[in-house]
């Protein structure tokens, strides 16, 4: 008689290595609070950026928006009844501004909505708007924010939320094509170097010496106006040229410090037990260099990029604080968190703080025109490195608690 067959429980199936990997750094990475918290940052502000790109907003400039003042009659806008004088040139949507009290009829133009200027020892600077309360869409208006101005001669401002919300779009992708190409050239050279050794490791060692020794923002300033000069600027191409200029600038002075890296972990992870096991079994090199040593000394490629992203922003806002916004970009205001933050700090340099200096009661200082994209970037490079450090607590188990 055949015996019944088994109906006990069933052997619990392993999962794939990689994925029980994946499972196990998610698990030691989820202790980790503070990377909790940063890694939190980093989707609020991918959000930021996934709703940006939806709204109405300037790819490559920010809409430049006219201060007006109640005043002399000495230019009445035509159109418009009472002292209501406009005092710069009609660049864009106007912002209605007003220095003490309102126009009595103030409700029978700019739909009502007025915005308070900075006065200061009797001289306003209409082109500052403080912080409201209109939680208007940022193509409509000034938002609590305030404006950005870079002049209080020219009288003009932009939408500072606006410009930190298409920043995001911006900052992400110049951050991450510049450190994600510079990590995937240096893994490839790295690896070759550590792997291959004797004349190959040497010549390549001292190419990357010599690409070491380039200064970063000179070498970036130098292949941007020279891609700028030689190619071709039409309406489109433009902007290709000159984002494959500033991409291409900082990756080529990138990617030797993480061949330099993974060079050194490669040395270690190519005398382990594993690949001589490979090098046994008669597996080809190229094979043994993309199965076993690429992946076991990817993961400090991971911590150094993660620590890198947050370096950028503040790269491209040394370049722009140089006065190099004009080279860079196609147009200015570029809406990037390094630039707004660089043209912030110019700005209150140049056109408030010397005027303070001679000013004899009630200076006021714009303090949101660099808290804000300030505090952009802040929380952008703290949560990287946030998450850095809690990464190498997760890949690295003498790093475990």
């Amino acid at each position: 008689m055949a015996s019944a067959p088994w109906s006990g429980p069933r052997p619990m199936r392993r999962p794939h290595p990689k994925v029980d990997q994946l499972q196990r750094t998610w698990y030691f990475f989820r202790r980790n609070t503070l990377g909790l918290v940063g890694l939190g940052i980093v989707l609020t502000i991918v959000g930021i950026a996934a709703y940006a790109a939806a709204l109405p907003i300037p790819w490559t400039s920010v809409p430049i928006w006219c201060a007006t003042d109640y005043g002399p009659a000495d230019a009445p806008l035509t159109g418009y009844p009472g002292n209501y004088t406009q005092v710069c040139p009609t660049t864009g949507p106007i912002v209605c501004t007003y220095e003490v009290t309102p126009p009595p009829n103030a409700a029978d133009f700019c739909g009502g909505l007025w915005y308070k200027d900075i006065v200061r020892s009797g001289i306003s600077f209409p082109s500052i708007i403080a912080p409201t309360l209109s939680f208007s869409p940022p193509v409509a208006g000034p938002m609590p924010l305030g404006g950005l101005s870079t002049s209080s001669g020219s009288r003009t401002l932009y939408n500072l939320a606006g410009m930190l919300a298409r920043g995001s779009d911006w900052t992400l992708f110049y951050s991450l094509s510049i450190v994600g190409l510079g990590a995937l050239i240096g893994l490839l050279v790295g690896a070759t170097a550590g792997f291959y050794g004797g004349r190959t490791e040497e010549a390549i060692m001292r190419v990357v010496d010599i690409f070491l020794s380039i200064p970063t923002i000179l070498f970036v300033i130098v292949v941007v106006a020279v891609l700028s000069a030689a190619l071709p600027a039409s309406a489109g191409g433009n902007l290709f040229v000159k984002t494959l200029a500033l991409v291409g600038g900082f990756v080529v002075v990138w990617w030797p410090f993480y061949a330099r890296l993974v060079r050194s972990q490669v040395l270690t992870v190519r005398e382990q037990k594993y690949v001589e096991a490979a090098r046994a079994s008669g597996a080809r090199e190229g094979r043994i260099l993309f199965r076993h040593i690429i992946p076991n000394s990817v993961y400090p490629v991971f911590i150094q990029f993660s620590l890198d992203v947050g370096t950028i922003p503040l790269l491209i806002g040394a370049l722009a604080f140089l006065d190099f916004g004009p080279l860079l970009f196609v147009s200015t205001p570029w809406p990037e968190w390094g630039y707004i933050s660089a043209t912030s700090v110019s700005d209150l340099q140049g056109d408030f703080l010397n005027s303070c200096y001679t000013a004899a009661t009630g200076c006021v200082i714009p303090w949101w025109q660099f808290l804000f994209p300030g505090l952009a970037l802040f929380f952008f490079a703290i949560s990287v490195n946030l998450i850095s450090d809690a990464l190498r607590d997760a890949l690295d188990p003498r790093m475990r608690r």
